[in-house]
């Protein structure tokens, strides 16, 4: 597989088909070459490159080794203070509470690039409280004074710049923070001196999709290697996945407005997602309901003239490209594509004289083509219009590719595909917690990590994803190689004190056994974790010890030569202490200090089934809802930074963690004060708060923090309990009386009887048995039935 995709413009050009830049035909997808390069444009056109994220370095250095040192660096970029940032920093420097330059500066329309100036014309509010608050008109002063000054420089994210001749005769250098080459001018001021600029970006995707072949190829060495780039763009499988909206994972796919789309829309060809990914922004938005529609045959498809629907035909009737609005100027009115690209250009840009003198043109030649006057001038006016907000096909064309590329692997080899997905997103819990709940739904089971089967990253076993060693905290990349190396050449680890033998303790140190004991690494050895922790520093010493022996090349009592080759393997561990071990809320507790999330459980396993009654939104979609709307969430605070006020009173900022995700929750002094008992980590709380969208991301204003387990008592009507025919059942009815009338309530309990795969009796509400379903109630049943043995329904 080739390791970049070419975007933006240059997917239009057969040269770039064929030399492999891209791998899109534009013959077959009517890129039009002319959006690219022509005649009639006097700028240089862009190549913009995406490449595999761990080798875009790869290309630098070779652009730097083919090209010279001193003809190559990167662009400088210079992060502004932008309206909102010039009052949030003004605000602090003047010690301004941050509620009140909060306030202020949420009333600035989120609108790209707007000025102070702009938002005090379009905000009547913001204009009121300038008037009659002397602080905030000294703030809004200061600010506007300080907006849109340089606030930083840093190095551009894709730019690269080539020189014929040394770039010291062009522009002043300097290093950047690790030590890179880079220009003093910005991207713009670089091509005004006439300096060649090249876009190389990383994509994490390219690096997931790479990492999913090499699953793939690796699991199934007896079938042809799976090459993405050869993979057609007609499997029935991954639109139907598509249509389905379960797109967790697929590239440009994943925000539930996206979703919904998918869901409404149900693309069922390879032009309906590149049709997708141009419509959902800002403007062309609005066009989606129309255009679903009509592709579902709701509204009749009609053309003004016969000649748009070879135009218009893969769009439905709907001027969706820039390349339609050019390819109409030329059929219609004889344009040349060079033309039609200037005309295109023109009314992106808005400038209303060369418009109107295009419109002339544009009506002189439908005339010529025998086009009514009317019709014609409605033609101008539609593509007017769309030529705003029309997208570049060739750029939504690149990106179609990879969307569907991801999905096909997530609908043939969901396994490879989470495995690769999970491991190129290792450091972001945000994103992994996601990935946990997509497997659950995929009936994919995510094992903890094991020295006898893990490797570096995460990776498959059989129909299950094994945790990477890797991503422990504590556990260095040395550390995994070594263990690795020596499992591969000596065979497989069969007791901790056996695996302190024959690794190397430098590498693999105490901190290392510790987070590898707690995450679960050494449960196949069929020890208990409380076990190996309570023995950790006496096989450290028995581990220590071997290595001195290996290391001076000392024999054991029988005349073997203890060498590292495996003898270390026949001597007896030490007995274990006979202790229980930890409950599962101190393994749980664990495995996320170590790993950041959740790996054998989820603490809100068991309220899974209610939380959709409990909650009203998920932590997963939040940024897509209207900033101050009031939300309850269900979830288990993870972490507590609490701090005094100005005025000395505590507040703290809670992280909230469900099963889709993680969201930062503001805790202000007032609610402090009523649930101080509640914000610790470790509890399962339902929060109720409003939308707090800021430049920093969504966060809650929290209103009300309550114990999740009373909610869930309160809120829970009827309780089922499922029991099955396999041997014993029957005799622990009398247990699961005992457990009702210990926990007695108002909620009626009903059990399930399943007799086998097909057959299941359920019987009516329990008479005079009814219980409070409370978090310990549900402990106490699973106990003795197992997890997953009851169904609690609001």
């Amino acid at each position: 597989m080739k390791h970049f995709i070419g975007i933006a413009m240059n997917n239009g050009s057969l040269v770039a088909y064929a030399l492999r830049i891209t791998d899109l035909d534009p013959l077959v997808y009517t890129l039009l070459f002319e959006r690219f390069l022509n005649p009639e444009r006097v700028s240089l056109p862009d190549i913009d490159m995406d490449f595999c994220m761990e080798r875009r370095g790869e290309v630098i250095n070779y652009v730097v080794d083919k090209y010279g040192q001193d003809h190559v660096a990167q662009i400088i970029t210079f992060g502004t203070l932008g309206a909102k940032a010039a009052i949030r920093d003004v605000g602090r420097v003047l010690e301004i509470p941050y509620a009140e330059v909060d306030r202020v500066a949420k009333l600035v329309p989120n609108q790209l690039n707007i000025t102070l100036q702009q938002a005090l014309d379009q905000e009547p509010k913001l204009r009121d409280l300038v008037e009659t608050d002397t602080r905030v008109k000294e703030l809004m002063g200061i600010a506007r004074s300080l907006e849109g000054l340089a606030r930083h420089a840093s190095t551009h994210a894709a730019g690269v710049v080539i020189s014929e001749g040394p770039l010291t005769d062009h522009v002043p250098l300097y290093k950047g923070a690790n030590n890179e080459i880079v220009t003093q001018y910005s991207m713009g001021d670089v091509e005004k001196i006439g300096l060649v600029k090249f876009d190389f970006l990383g994509l994490k995707t390219l690096t997931m999709i790479k990492r999913a072949e090499t699953l793939i190829n690796e699991r199934h060495p007896d079938n042809p290697p799976l090459l993405m780039e050869q993979v057609a763009f007609d499997d029935p499988k991954t639109f139907t996945l598509l249509s389905s909206g379960k797109t967790t994972g697929i590239f440009q796919l994943e925000s539930s407005g996206m979703r919904d789309l998918l869901t409404g829309f149900k693309p069922d060809r390879f032009e309906d997602i590149i049709a997708i990914i141009a419509l959902y922004r800002p403007g062309p938005m609005d066009l989606i309901p129309d255009f679903i529609k009509r592709k579902q045959g709701k509204v009749p498809i009609a053309y003004e003239v016969p000649e748009l629907e070879p135009i218009l035909k893969d769009t439905y009737g709907v001027i969706v490209y820039q390349e339609q609005v050019m390819a109409i100027a030329n059929k219609v009115a004889g344009f040349s594509l060079g033309q039609a690209d200037i005309l295109r250009r023109a009314m992106g840009k808005k400038k209303p004289e060369e418009m109107e003198k295009l419109r002339a043109q544009f009506l002189s030649g439908a005339k010529t083509n025998k086009i009514p006057d009317k019709k014609a001038d409605k033609l101008y006016e539609l593509i007017q219009k769309f030529a705003g907000y029309g997208f570049n096909k060739s750029h939504a064309a690149a990106y179609a590719v990879v969307c569907y590329q991801t999905g096909y692997l997530k609908a043939h080899y969901p396994t490879e595909f989470m495995a690769a997905l999970m491991t190129t997103d290792m450091g972001n819990a945000d994103k992994i917690v996601g990935y946990f709940t997509e497997c659950r739904d995929l009936n994919i089971k995510v094992l903890p990590p094991d020295v006898n089967e893990s490797h570096k990253n995460f990776t498959v076993v059989d129909h299950a994803i094994r945790f990477g060693l890797a991503a422990i905290k504590n556990v260095g990349e040395g550390a995994v190689e070594s263990i690795i190396d020596i499992r591969n050449t000596q065979g497989p680890f069969t007791s901790f004190f056996e695996f302190c033998r024959r690794v190397d303790l430098h590498k693999v140190n105490k901190r290392m056994l510790e987070g590898l004991i707690k995450t679960g690494a050494f449960d196949s050895t069929g020890a208990k974790r409380s076990q190996l922790a309570a023995v950790l520093d006496q096989a450290v010493e028995d581990g220590a010890a071997a290595q001195r022996e290996r290391d001076l090349g000392q024999t054991n009592i029988f005349g073997d030569e203890v060498n590292g080759q495996g003898s270390e393997k026949h001597l007896a561990a030490p007995p274990l202490p006979n202790i229980p071990e930890w409950d599962q809320s101190e393994r749980l507790k664990h495995e996320r200090e170590l790993t950041g999330f959740y790996i054998s459980s989820h603490p809100l396993a068991r309220y899974e089934s209610t939380i959709q009654a409990l909650a009203t939104a998920s932590t997963i979609g939040l940024s897509e809802l209207s900033d101050g709307r009031e939300v309850k969430l269900c979830g288990i605070i993870t972490t507590v930074k609490s701090m005094l006020t100005k005025k000395g009173d505590r507040m703290a900022y809670l992280t909230l963690e469900d099963l889709l995700g993680v969201v930062e929750i503001i805790v202000f002094p007032d609610l402090y004060k009523q649930a101080a008992e509640l914000v610790v980590p470790e509890r399962l709380v339902r929060i109720t708060g409003t939308i707090d969208r800021g430049d920093k991301g969504t966060k809650i204003r929290g209103s009300k923090i309550e114990p999740l387990a009373e909610v869930q008592a309160q809120t829970i009507k009827r309780v089922y309990i499922r029991l099955t025919d396999r041997p014993g059942v029957t005799e622990q009815l009398p247990r699961l009386r005992e457990i009702f009338l210990r926990h007695p309530g108002v909620t009626s309990v009903s059990l399930t009887l399943r007799m086998d795969s097909a057959l299941e009796a359920e019987t009516a509400p329990l008479p005079h048995m009814t219980v409070t379903p409370s978090e310990r109630f549900v402990a106490d049943v699973e106990e003795v039935l197992g997890k997953r043995t009851i169904i609690l329904l609001s």
